[in-house]
């Protein structure tokens, strides 16, 4: 692997710099009652709890509510430690300050085996790797929500901020009725002592910002009464009266609405605009040129009244455009030269045991397959939105994003201000799945702004734009083979597959500071593979990575959610060459790795496996780990019309700690749906640069007539809480290809399956 060194002074001072600020302790992310908005009763305790006049909790949120329940997950670790009601508990936007940076997303980006650290004897590699990232993490303090990390990077810092905030809480009481700490209870929100004495958090909290929290302790598991239950949704009951704030629905006096409409052709841009017709229709204001920004393409917008006004306008305009300067972008081709790369490219091996080259060459036969999978678009339900206004030199945001942060910095790139010089408001999101890390919508919404004359201007993309310049989940094919050894056993496997990095892709256009002129290895382009729970004897995982020129990004689950099918799918093939129950041949290959065993043991319990089934139906089997979550998940399908029709999908789970188990339950329903809506029917087509898919009718969803029953069975753990809103969508593409092998004898290699 090539890496970069910085050079300060010299390398032995580089490297007496970064040893002595490795063995540095971690910056706390505790932070003061300063870093919170100031209320006008409010009292701030430290960087993330502030205490209201009735004695109600305040929480500062990092993190963006895109539906998987994180603005109900983390007030429940807060009202844990200050044994309040959760409904006591409200939350404000957190600031910009690295205390709030999501250290797990980073971490989770490391590219180990997720059994290395288990197997590892103290301070090894893999943990020495984590602290000095986690430290690293902690002083870029990039806020952001993906990554499925959100619960993760705030079981210890939500706690302990509400425990030390409990403690000085208590110490107040403590030195007002000079009593010893140890006398003292709290419950409900209100500190007591034998004598009779009582006293709210609201009339201590002015006496506890100025008293030293002492002795810090977590409370114990066995005094938990809000972690690990079933809590209705915080955010629930304003989305259905329609308190709610989407960007979508931001309104601001005298605002204007933009629509915007980007080259056809990816990576092109407008040559010839002739926009006459589009200005002297009714309520148009002013056409904004838009240029390629945060690696989006080039297009612009048209500013009108209305957001009907400023679309039909924007299709009136007359543009001759121009390609790719590097030639346009075809999705055949694209897979072509991945087949190519992975037959003759040079890769980089994230994992090899023992020797496969050795097994192979040993082996009483070979199975070998070849998986592919297509670009997907994010689809979110709310289409990419935001609301800008440029007046006296600040730039105001509203706008649904991941990471607010980054697109401050964008935005304030575009206007030419200083960062401190851009508010930004994160709304509600209507889906996230990882197109809204992007800061592409955040800049073109600036830019558009500083032509308005101070008015605000809310840019709202039309689905088909949506659809047509997303950046897409990567293209991905895959080779697979098997050494089978004299006795019958499978002795090797070995996996090279090929596609793009996302990682370097999104640093180039999103935090440019940080790329660097080198790409070094992506986690995210093997995972799923290299890091697979199977004891293998000799196994080797290599993947090439490429970049096509193709906008990629993000997407739920990331490569996981391709390199699942390509694995999982194959271990099916591998029990149907040997005669083996799928479960069984699973079972045999897990004997290091009990937390999956016990997973799919209890997915197969809970479904039946091996039962007799209605006839025209057969269970399929997949079993996989991402973010640091086991699922297993076993689907029930049948055909109608030639096409798969999934009726049940039974899905265990260990995510270590639950914090809500009916949040958990939402998501693995809402991983199965969104999956599936991938699996059966997704796919980006670009033939001559072009995306050839607009809107719902070419680019289906999952109906809600189709959509199978799902059962969530969760494993109890002590472990810390592990990812939730991602692992659910991995394992249902093989579960339902291999359920149709059973139903059919057909293997099912090429994503989607409809095809």
């Amino acid at each position: 692997m090539r890496r970069r060194t910085l050079f300060l002074g010299g390398a032995a001072a580089a490297g007496a710099l970064i040893v002595g600020w490795g063995l540095m302790p971690a910056r706390s992310r505790l932070g003061s009652g300063a870093l919170m908005l100031p209320g006008e009763r409010d009292v701030a305790l430290n960087g993330w709890i502030k205490i209201a006049p009735d004695g109600g909790v305040v929480l500062a949120m990092p993190r963006s509510e895109m539906g998987q329940g994180v603005h109900t997950a983390l007030p429940m670790l807060a009202a844990e430690e200050l044994d309040v009601a959760l409904t006591s508990v409200r939350i404000e936007q957190a600031g910009g300050d690295a205390i709030y940076g999501n250290v797990a997303m980073l971490l989770g980006g490391l590219p180990f085996h997720p059994l290395d650290e288990e197997r590892e004897d103290g301070f090894g590699r893999v943990k020495a790797t984590r602290w000095v990232v986690g430290k690293l993490a902690r002083e870029l303090g990039i806020n952001a929500t993906g990554g499925s990390s959100s619960v993760a990077d705030a079981w210890d810092v939500v706690r302990v901020a509400a425990a030390t905030a409990r403690a000085s809480l208590l110490g107040a009481a403590s030195l007002q009725w000079k009593l010893p700490v140890a006398e003292l209870a709290v419950k409900d929100g209100v500190v007591t002592h034998t004598s009779g004495k009582s006293a709210s958090y609201g009339e201590l909290a002015r006496y506890a910002a100025a008293t030293p929290p002492g002795s810090v302790a977590l409370k114990p598991r066995s005094e938990w009464k809000v972690i690990g239950q079933p809590a209705p949704r915080l955010d629930i009951p304003a989305k259905l009266d329609g308190r709610a704030v989407y960007g979508i629905d931001v309104r601001v006096p005298g605002m204007k609405f933009a629509a915007i409409r980007l080259c056809p052709m990816l990576g092109g841009s407008p040559g010839r605009v002739d926009a006459a017709a589009a200005l002297a229709m009714p309520g148009v204001e002013r056409i904004v040129m838009l240029p390629a920004y945060s690696g989006s393409t080039a297009g612009f917008a048209i500013v009108a009244k209305t957001s009907w006004h400023a679309r039909q306008a924007a299709q009136a305009v007359q543009v001759e455009w121009q390609p790719r300067p590097a030639g346009a972008l075809d999705s055949r081709r694209v897979g072509e030269e991945l087949e190519r790369q992975v037959r003759t490219g040079s890769g980089f091996t994230f994992y090899e045991k023992g020797s496969a080259d050795a097994a192979e060459r040993d082996a009483a036969r070979v199975v070998e397959a070849w998986y592919r999978a297509p670009f997907l678009a994010h689809a979110t339900l709310e289409p990419m939105n935001a609301t800008a206004r440029f007046r006296d030199g600040r730039l105001d945001l509203w706008m649904p994003t991941q990471v607010p942060q980054l697109c401050r910095a964008a935005a304030a790139r575009v206007a030419g201000v200083a960062v401190e010089k851009v508010e930004i408001q994160v709304t509600l999101l209507g889906g996230g799945f990882g197109r809204r890390l992007e800061t592409d919508c955040a800049a073109q919404a600036a830019r558009i702004a500083l032509d308005c004359g101070g008015e605000a201007v809310q840019l709202l993309w039309p689905r088909e734009e949506d659809t047509m310049h997303d950046f897409y989940r990567p293209m991905g094919v895959a080779q697979l083979r098997a050494a089978i050894d004299r006795s019958g056993k499978v002795a090797s496997l070995r996996i090279r597959s090929a596609g793009d990095a996302i990682q370097p892709r999104w640093m180039e256009r999103n935090i440019p500071a940080l790329a660097g002129p080198v790409d070094v290895p992506d986690k995210t382009t093997a995972e799923g593979l290299f890091d697979a729970p199977y004891g293998f004897a000799h196994q080797h995982m290599e993947h090439v990575a490429t970049r096509t020129g193709v906008p990629i990004g993000f997407w739920r689950s990331v490569g996981h959610s391709h390199n699942a099918f390509f694995a999982e799918s194959f271990m099916d093939e591998l029990a149907a060459e040997l005669r083996v129950d799928p479960v069984d041949f699973r079972r045999g290959l897990l004997k290091d790795a009990p937390r999956h065993l016990a997973v799919l043991e209890l997915a197969a319990q809970k479904s039946g496996w091996g039962s007799k089934l209605p006839a025209g139906r057969a269970h399929g089997v997949a079993l996989h780990e991402s973010f640091g979550s086991v699922v297993a998940q076993v689907a029930e399908v049948s055909l109608e019309a030639g096409q798969p029709r999934v009726h049940r999908v039974v899905c265990a789970v260990d995510c270590g700690t639950v914090v809500n188990p009916t949040i958990v339950a939402q998501q693995m329903e809402s991983a199965v749906v969104f999956g599936l809506t991938a699996a059966i029917h997704g796919r980006i087509d670009i033939h001559d640069g072009v995306v050839q898919q607009g809107n719902f009718p070419s680019y289906p969803m999952l109906r809600l007539a189709s959509a199978p029953k799902v059962e969530t069975w969760l494993v109890q753990s002590n472990r810390p809480p592990a990812g939730v809103g991602e692992p659910g969508v991995p394992p249902i593409a093989p579960a339902v290809a291999n359920a149709l092998f059973a139903l059919t004898g057909r293997r099912h290699r090429t994503l989607p399956l409809a095809a």
